[in-house]
């Protein structure tokens, strides 16, 4: 398992899916395009991401395409993690 992936999905999922929804969220679930995941919603898992895991992300990678997967987001992060 991935404790990364899994850390986000888990904060995705709180955040962002009603317990209403019958929404099954996976590493893979496209979340803006999808609509899980609106701009505002963007600015504050960006803000989760960096506080979290001790990182800047540029405000030109936080892209649609970069958080449009639990996958895809952490493949940002590991890109701007030192070390």
């Amino acid at each position: 398992m991935d404790d990364m992936k899994d850390a986000v999905l888990e904060y995705v999922v709180d955040e962002y899916v009603d317990e209403d929804d019958d929404v099954e969220v996976t590493y893979d679930t496209p979340l803006i395009s999808s609509g899980i995941v609106d701009s505002f919603s963007m600015v504050s898992l960006k803000t989760f991401l960096e506080k979290k895991y001790s990182v800047s992300l540029p405000d030109s990678e936080a892209t649609p395409e970069s958080f449009d997967t639990v996958s895809s987001i952490v493949e940002l992060v590991r890109k701007h993690q030192s070390g």
